[in-house]
């Protein structure tokens, strides 16, 4: 898929705004985002009827996702030469950032195709190579590092916390949305602050993203 036809996909959901090549702060990486500013007008019933139903996630740079990108880069140390998949990918931010990194291997992944076509739009333009994956659970090979960042948002996702621990023995896991989720293999371990790109004006509260790392338990010894 072309940026042409994301730029179509967006407008089957949002008529009239376009997709723009845009620099994220405070990072060396560009990514194809909505506009900032949106045509003057009220939306009508059916627009706001297809944003709801369709959500084009992939059309924003998360608080989340971005405050990951900047820590992996601040910390290459966490994915360098290790096979890491990012789960949640959308736009594709923290899989970029990874690769930038020093990552062997990183593999997107988000049940959305678009999202992933997004993907790899967004990693050709910063110059790095991701793989697509559009269901966690066909994830046939080994994973060092698992990413997961926004995506906690519905409750109904916090088992995903067990699941990312089947597939790779250490988890990050950055989210604004749930402040302090308590998980017997999680720590939190730090705060930062960020913001979504293009700013849809959130709550502060929705800038302080927690870090949490997971780490799969050790097995237990027979008795």
């Amino acid at each position: 898929m072309s940026v042409q036809a994301l730029q179509q996909s967006l407008n089957q959901v949002i008529p009239e705004v376009a997709l723009i090549q845009q620099p994220l702060a405070e990072l060396p990486l560009s990514l194809w985002l909505i506009q900032p500013e949106l045509p003057a007008g009220r939306l009508d019933d059916e627009v706001i009827r297809k944003i709801w139903s369709d959500t084009p996630y992939w059309v924003f740079c998360w608080a989340s996702g971005l405050a990951m990108a900047r820590w992996l880069l601040a910390h290459p140390e966490v994915v360098k030469g290790k096979t890491v998949l990012d789960f949640g990918a959308g736009s594709g931010v923290v899989a970029i950032a990874a690769a930038m990194a020093g990552a062997r291997r990183v593999i997107a992944c988000d049940l959305d195709p678009v999202s992933l076509a997004a993907c790899t739009e967004n990693a050709s333009l910063n110059r790095v190579s991701v793989e697509l994956l559009d269901d966690l659970y066909a994830c046939a090979e080994p994973v060092d590092v698992l990413l997961a960042a926004d995506v906690l948002y519905d409750q109904s996702n916090r088992f995903f916390l067990d699941e990312f621990l089947r597939f790779a023995p250490e988890v990050w896991v950055a989210d604004s949305r749930v402040k302090n989720f308590q998980h017997p293999n999680y720590a939190k371990t730090h705060q930062a602050q960020s913001t979504t790109w293009p700013d849809l004006d959130e709550a502060d509260e929705f800038g302080l993203v927690s870090f949490y790392q997971g780490k799969r338990p050790a097995p237990t010894s027979p008795l």
